[in-house]
């Protein structure tokens, strides 16, 4: 009787050991969190990471941990996508589920999570479904909004004719007529390149100043409206930061690449003179016909991979994800630099090549990789926009003017200078002489 009373115990305890371990072993797959290297107290692994090359730091980690994994900047936890796959089953897969917007603390200082940039939720959701059908409503994607390019690129090759053959930077010049198309969206009209308030605007946009501080509304009594004078002015300075800043910088970046490849310029103005001629503007209807400068305005901003991190995500609730757990408000990283110079998809990613966006017969080749606006519900609303402009401008900068470096353009720098959050063409100048 004992023994058997012994062994209803024995047996009982094993069961619940089972039990035990089932429900453990449940928990912990439930809560199984992507890897990544030992972090230390307060700083994380920044230790461990190279501050003047992140894009390579990550490139090694996953290497050895795999195509998502965990790394901590200081205290915060962060969740890195590294790879097409990866990226697009989160922004585009899953979705719903990867729309937030990753306030770190620098670009909270500079967009202060009011505007359409880094705004979350139903915020974010009506915000930017009104710019869209305002800009819309402004011209956006349609023929009004080309002619306005067009007219801008007319100023601005007139401004570089002016210069009469003189090296000098064109990144004001750039930054000019590009932040004039947005100008002339959002409020109205372009300005003068002279005009003082013009160029105050674009003093505070490259000293990344806000333009709103004491705005009083007749929403302000309202708690629960998103429509209030500060979310819409802060929206009308997102839309004008990102409407020059991106542009202006991958048109600058463009032309300092193309004084370094003066066979690549040749090929594109034979193809303008074919097209287009020198008598016209150029238009949007003739890229359909110029494969190679269509190519070539795909590899510029294939190349400079503008945004290698792209702007942080985080994940909207506690989300399942392949093999992992990710807690609801984690950052994530959906490395856009990991995706844009996929070595399978673009044979020797690190070189500037036309020939990554060209079929074999010469016709322009589609990619799913590129991916320089994002993807998903997160994708750059100005899109569109900043295609017709660079094939707008790049295009009628190369019908009017060929382009002389001040060095040997075997000795030009094409790699981009250390940043945090963006790549950045190195300072140049350039003649521009007339055809």
């Amino acid at each position: 009787m004992e023994l058997l009373g012994m062994t209803t115990i024995f047996l009982l305890v094993c069961i619940a050991c089972l039990l035990l371990f089932a429900s453990w072993r449940s928990i912990s797959q439930k809560e199984k969190q992507p890897p990544g290297p030992i972090m230390l107290p307060t700083v994380g692994n920044i230790l461990q990471l190279n501050p003047w090359n992140l894009p390579e730091s990550l490139k090694k980690l996953s290497e050895k941990y795999g195509s998502v994994f965990t790394i901590y900047l200081g205290p915060q936890k962060v969740v890195v996508l590294y790879g097409y796959d990866v990226v697009k089953e989160a922004l585009i897969d899953q979705a719903d589920d990867f729309s937030g917007r990753g306030n770190l603390p620098l670009l909270k200082k500079l967009f202060q999570g009011t505007g359409i940039v880094t705004s979350n939720g139903e915020t974010w959701k009506q915000l930017r479904r009104f710019a869209l059908t305002t800009l819309r409503d402004f011209g956006m994607g349609k023929k009004s909004i080309e002619e306005r390019i067009q007219e801008e690129a007319n100023f601005l090759v007139e401004r570089i004719r002016n210069t009469h053959e003189r090296p000098f930077n064109p990144g004001s010049f750039v930054v000019h007529a590009v932040s004039n198309i947005i100008c002339s969206i959002i409020f109205g009209d372009r300005f003068d390149y002279e005009d003082k308030k013009f160029l105050t605007l674009i003093d505070l946009l490259e000293e990344n100043n806000t333009l709103q501080n004491s705005v009083q509304t007749q929403e302000k009594g309202n708690s629960h409206s998103d429509f209030t004078v500060e979310t819409l002015t802060r929206t009308t300075l997102d839309l004008f930061l990102a409407g020059t800043g991106t542009t202006s910088t991958t048109l600058r970046y463009g032309l300092l690449i193309l004084q370094k490849y003066p066979e690549i310029v040749e090929k594109i103005q034979k193809e303008i003179d074919g097209v287009i001629g020198r008598d016209r503007s150029p238009c949007m209807a003739d890229r359909s016909q110029m494969p190679y400068t269509d190519a070539v305005a795909h590899e510029i901003q294939r190349f400079i991979d503008f945004l290698p991190f792209n702007v942080p995500h985080t994940v909207i609730k506690d989300t399942k994800f392949r093999d992992y757990f990710i807690p609801k408000d984690t950052i994530i990283f959906p490395m856009l630099s990991s995706v844009l110079h996929d070595s399978k998809e673009f044979p020797n990613p690190e070189k500037f090549d036309p020939g990554h966006f060209l079929n074999a017969n010469g016709t322009f080749k589609k990619s799913d990789y590129f991916m320089p606006f994002s993807a998903g519900k997160r994708i750059c609303a100005g899109e569109g926009l900043a295609r017709m402009e660079l094939f707008i401008f790049l295009t009628a900068i190369l019908q009017n003017f060929t382009l002389k470096s001040v060095v040997d353009h075997k000795d030009i720098d094409i790699s981009p200078l250390v940043s945090t959050l963006v790549n950045m063409p190195r300072p140049y100048e350039v003649s521009f002489l007339p055809r």
